[in-house]
């Protein structure tokens, strides 16, 4: 019976082995079976085509990250978000300009653009997109879009008076030295107070002499 008693305490320790040398060479196996979830795509060019836009023109994110990132903050935040007006009279919306952001070559989101439309820029969200279904929307545009997309190429006039994230300011334009001098700023200020305060003081003499003489002949009278 002890021999008995041995031979299965011997057996049973034997499967435990197995079974532990199995569950550990199994394990490995199954960690590198489970698939690595893939990072997701980033933009990194962006193409405009549309109205007097003779060839499709490419922004990319590598060489030309300032001017891509302006175009890329006119439309990003309308991916996932609501619709925010009606669509407008097509008689009212003017040129369009259809942007289209990608991954390589890869359409992640498309818009179209409509910069000078009456009342300010509209924008559609055209359904579906490349990567998703989307409603159908349209959107406010901001009043930067004309000059993003006239600094990124498309013939459009200039507005110098649109300020807002330098877009007004000239971005992609050369400017002179003296407009970036803070000292000729001062200078020029000093100059436009002085002669302000010269023109003043003339004013007042002219004032002052005027009264003077009026007193002087009522005194001659009395």
């Amino acid at each position: 019976m002890v021999r008995t008693g041995i031979t299965r305490l011997v057996s049973a320790a034997g499967t435990l082995a197995i079974t532990a040398a199995l569950a550990i060479g199994l394990a490995p196996g199954t960690a590198q079976a489970a698939p690595k979830p893939k990072p997701a795509a980033k933009p990194t060019t962006i193409s405009i085509t549309g109205k007097d836009v003779s060839s499709k023109i490419l922004v990319q994110q590598q060489g030309q990250s300032r001017l891509f990132g302006t175009l890329l903050s006119e439309v990003s935040w309308m991916a996932s978000a609501s619709g925010q007006t009606s669509a407008p009279k097509a008689a009212k919306l003017g040129p369009k300009y259809t942007l289209t952001v990608l991954n390589k070559s890869t359409p992640m989101q498309v818009y179209d653009l409509y910069p000078m439309a009456a009342g300010g820029p509209r924008v559609h969200r055209p359904t579906p997109q490349p990567y998703a279904k989307k409603a159908d929307a349209w959107f406010y545009g901001r009043l930067t879009m004309s000059e993003s997309l006239r600094i990124s190429g498309v013939p459009l006039k200039p507005k110098p008076d649109v300020a807002g994230g330098g877009i007004g300011g000239g971005i992609g334009q050369n400017l002179d030295a003296d407009e970036l001098d803070p000292v000729a700023g001062v200078n020029g200020f000093l100059d436009q107070m002085r002669r302000l305060l010269l023109l003043n003081g003339a004013v007042l003499f002219a004032i002052l002499t005027g009264l003077a003489g009026i007193a002087f002949m009522v005194r001659r009278r009395v």
